[in-house]
């Protein structure tokens, strides 16, 4: 169990875990929408969230890493020439990867990429300072809400409907439109943990603009309306059951590890991370029986 335990905070740390779940997410896309899974678009989202979710760290990298009270940035920067290997390594096989997709498709993967660089690039005149998306009043959770859609569902999609595959768009569209309300389920618990944080840096989150309690009581609210939704998807029923599952899944995690558990489990949110594997999963064993 201990090294179980290691292994996902491993995983967790150096940013495994949510290239793993990009690449699930998008892996999704192919099963529910019936087209054929490209290789190379799998690569390319898992390579380019290692890449883009390091390349953050290091441009948050603090004074003294060491003395960091944050285990992960203690962890990453104590690895660091192991990190930057990862990267590099990561960078190289995105570029191998992009070589064979679509030139359209490479347009609307550099579209993403540099909306995702604009979060954190300061290029906003904001009063007197300069800051990037990252500084809008509440639109950090819905920035990475959007993108993750964008690139999970739009990017398959886009190479799909290049290599001449038919797409179904209402479900497709539809899909997008479910992906972004499951990531705004997985992604506001994140939020609520680092609302000390985020007040300190002064970044004005959902949960540092309404409160704790009330952005608890919206993550429910919105596990809501995202199951609601999915019962009008124009999904297969053994879709709709394997993502259903998936939230009662994670609804179990918030009430019972991340919502009681934010001081002394710092790190149990990170499950979140993990259920979006789990969907994939799930969804996979509910249309194979």
């Amino acid at each position: 169990m201990k090294l179980l335990v290691h292994a996902f905070r491993i995983l967790v740390f150096s940013n495994g875990i949510i290239a793993l779940a990009s690449v699930a997410q998008s892996a999704l896309t192919y099963l529910i929408l019936d087209l054929p899974t490209n290789p190379f678009i799998l690569l390319i989202e898992g390579c380019s969230t290692v890449a883009l979710y390091n390349m953050s760290l290091f441009y948050a990298k603090p004074a003294k890493p060491a003395d960091s009270p944050f285990a992960r940035t203690r962890w990453f920067f104590g690895h660091q020439q192991a990190m930057v290997s990862v990267t590099v390594l990561a960078g190289l096989l995105l570029a191998y990867s992009v070589w064979h997709i679509h030139w359209y498709t490479m347009l609307y993967l550099g579209f993403i990429g540099v909306l995702s660089l604009l979060y954190n690039i300061p290029f906003l005149r904001l009063g007197k300072n300069t800051g990037g998306l990252r500084q809008i009043p509440g639109l950090k959770l819905f920035h990475i809400a959007v993108l993750w859609s964008l690139s999970t569902v739009g990017l398959p999609v886009v190479e799909a409907w290049m290599d001449g595959h038919a797409i179904n768009w209402i479900a497709a569209n539809f899909l997008g439109i479910v992906k972004i309300f499951f990531l705004l389920v997985c992604t506001l618990p994140f939020d609520v943990r680092d609302i000390k944080q985020d007040s300190y840096y002064n970044l004005k989150t959902v949960p540092t603009m309404i409160g704790e309690q009330k952005a608890i009581q919206l993550n429910y609210v919105l596990i809501a309306f995202h199951t609601l939704l999915i019962a009008f998807a124009p999904f297969t029923l053994p879709i709709q059951v394997g993502l259903w599952i998936t939230n009662l899944f994670i609804f179990i995690l918030l009430r019972q590890f991340i919502f009681v558990a934010q001081q002394k489990h710092y790190h149990a949110v990170y499950l979140l991370d993990l259920a979006l594997i789990v969907q994939f999963v799930l969804v996979l064993l509910t249309t194979s029986v």
